[in-house]
């Protein structure tokens, strides 16, 4: 009998118990748990998003300040770009 393999309901048991005992699932059993990893999540977050953004921004001003054949978006890109590198 040792050589027949568990029945179906056997495997789910034991998927259950293994996804149990994950780090996800056991963080979110307390109440500290869930609040510190939503901290945690809306922080990483929130960072994410102003890198991102500041990139994006930084790329944009960039390519603006080359389109000289665009006078007033040229110069105006050209002034932001020399305030930011005066700020340095």
């Amino acid at each position: 009998m040792s050589d027949e393999q568990p029945s179906e309901a056997g495997q789910l048991l034991a998927e259950v118990r293994k996804l149990n005992e994950h780090k996800f699932v056991r963080a979110h059993d307390s109440w500290i748990g869930l609040i510190w990893f939503q901290v945690v999540r809306g922080l990483a977050f929130g960072l994410g998003s102003v890198i991102g953004a500041t990139v994006l921004v930084a790329l944009f001003i960039s390519m603006l300040g080359e389109l000289d054949f665009i006078p007033i978006l040229g110069e105006w890109a050209k002034r932001i770009l020399e305030i930011m590198q005066a700020g340095k």
